[in-house]
C-alpha cells in the first residue's frame, strides 16, 4: 500500500538536522515497489550498514544494528525491520559518481615531484577568509615551515584532488599516504569548467574533468592561470587509522565501499540509512547502498552521489555517471509510519 503526504517531515527532517520544506512528499512503498530488489546481493548491503550503523544515537536503529549482527538471511532482515521511503522536493533525481584519487609522490621534493601538498596553518584556521589560490602559490606564505605532506609530480591533478578532497599518495617503495580534507582558505569555489564555457573554448556539453585537465597540460602558462581562477584552496591532513586496502574516511568518520557507499543531502536522508538505488542510463544500476557520505554539490531529497573506488579506472567511470533515476530510504518501520499525519492514520 502507497500512502503519501505533503507535510511538516518532523521526524525525519529533525533527525537529519533539516527543517522542514512545504513542497517535499513522502510515499510509504513495499518492497514489491522497488525494481530489481529480489536479484540485489543484500548480504554486501548488510556488511556496508554494519560499518556504521553503531553510530546511531536513537533506540530504534541501535535496536536494528544489533539485530544486523549474525543473520543469516540478510534480504529478509531488511524486508522484516525496514519500510521504504520515497522522499521527493520537486526535483528530479540526478545521480552523479565520485572516486579518491590516486596520485604519485613523495616524501621528499626532487625531480618529478615538485608540487606540494600542504597542512593547514594556523592562521588560517582563525581566519574566515585567508589568502586567495594565487596568493598562497605566489607569494612564498608556505615556505620553509615544514608544513608539506608530500609532493607530487602533477599540478592539475593535485588541483583536482583538492576539489574531491581526499586521496592517496602513492610513494616510490609502493607504500601510500591517505590524505584527507584538513580545511580550505574560506573562498568560495569558483569552477574552471564554466570558466573555460564562458571564454568560447567549449561549449558546455563538451566540459569534463578529463578535457579540463587536457587543455590545461596542452597550455600550461594558460592552464596555470586557468587553476587561479578557482581562488578556493584546499589543505590536507594525513589520514593513518584506515588501512591502505578500505576505502577513504566518509562523512561518518568510517570507511566507506566501493559501489556500496553513497553520498546524499543529510537534511533529506540520514546518515548510516540503506537506500535503495533506482537508475537507468548507460550502466542500469539497481542496488542497496548505505548513505554514509555528504558533498557540497550534492543537495536535494532526490541527490545523490555514488563512490566508484580509488584510482583512475574509478575515476573515468565516476566521471560518466550523470542519469536521473529515484532513491528510496530504508526507515525502521515504526519511524516511517510515525511520519504520517495523523489525519492519515
Amino acid at each position: 500500500m502507497i500512502r503519501t503526504f505533503r507535510a511538516a517531515l518532523a521526524a525525519v527532517l529533525v533527525m537529519a538536522g533539516g527543517s522542514a520544506v512545504s513542497e517535499t512528499t513522502m510515499k510509504i512503498l513495499s518492497f514489491q515497489d522497488l525494481d530489481g530488489w529480489a536479484q540485489d546481493d543484500h548480504e554486501s548491503a548488510r556488511q556496508v550498514f554494519l560499518n556504521t550503523c553503531m553510530d546511531f544515537d536513537a533506540p530504534d536503529w541501535q535496536t536494528i544494528c544489533a539485530a544486523a549482527t549474525g543473520i543469516k538471511d540478510a534480504r529478509n532482515f531488511f524486508e522484516l525491520l525496514f519500510r521504504p521511503v520515497l522522499i521527493e522536493d520537486g526535483a528530479p533525481g540526478l545521480f552523479t559518481g565520485y572516486f579518491e584519487p590516486e596520485l604519485d609522490g613523495a616524501r621528499s621534493p626532487g625531480g618529478r615531484y615538485q608540487y606540494p601538498l600542504y597542512r593547514m596553518p594556523p592562521e588560517a584556521k582563525s581566519a574566515r577568509t585567508w589568502m586567495t589560490r594565487r596568493d598562497i602559490e605566489t607569494s612564498g606564505v608556505m615556505s620553509g615551515r615544514g608544513l608539506e605532506i608530500a609532493w607530487v609530480d602533477d599540478p592539475v591533478e593535485l588541483f583536482f584532488l583538492q576539489i574531491q578532497g581526499s586521496g592517496r599518495i602513492r610513494l616510490p617503495d609502493g607504500s601510500y599516504i591517505r590524505v584527507g580534507y584538513g580545511g580550505a582558505n574560506g573562498h568560495p569555489y569558483r569552477s574552471i569548467g564554466v570558466e573555460l564555457v564562458r571564454r568560447g573554448v567549449y561549449n558546455a556539453h563538451q566540459v569534463s574533468a578529463q578535457v579540463i585537465k587536457n587543455w590545461v597540460r596542452r597550455n600550461p602558462v594558460d592552464g596555470a592561470e586557468l587553476l587561479r581562477h578557482n581562488n578556493s584552496y584546499v589543505f590536507f591532513r594525513t589520514v593513518n587509522r584506515v588501512p591502505p586496502e578500505q576505502g577513504p574516511l566518509g562523512a561518518m568518520n568510517r570507511s566507506i565501499t566501493t559501489m556500496r557507499s553513497v553520498a546524499v543531502d543529510p537534511k533529506h536522508t540520514p546518515l548510516g540509512a540503506p537506500v535503495w538505488v533506482e537508475k537507468d542510463g548507460e550502466n542500469p544500476l539497481r542496488r542497496l547502498m548505505i548513505a554514509q557520505d555528504t558533498g557540497s554539490a550534492i543537495k536535494g531529497a532526490q541527490r545523490a552521489d555514488v563512490f566508484f573506488g580509488t584510482g583512475d579506472a574509478a575515476g573515468k567511470a565516476a566521471g560518466k555517471l550523470k542519469d536521473e533515476g529515484r532513491m528510496i530510504v530504508l526507515f525502521p518501520i515504526q519511524r516511517a509510519y510515525a511520519m504520517l499525519p495523523e489525519s492519515i492514520l
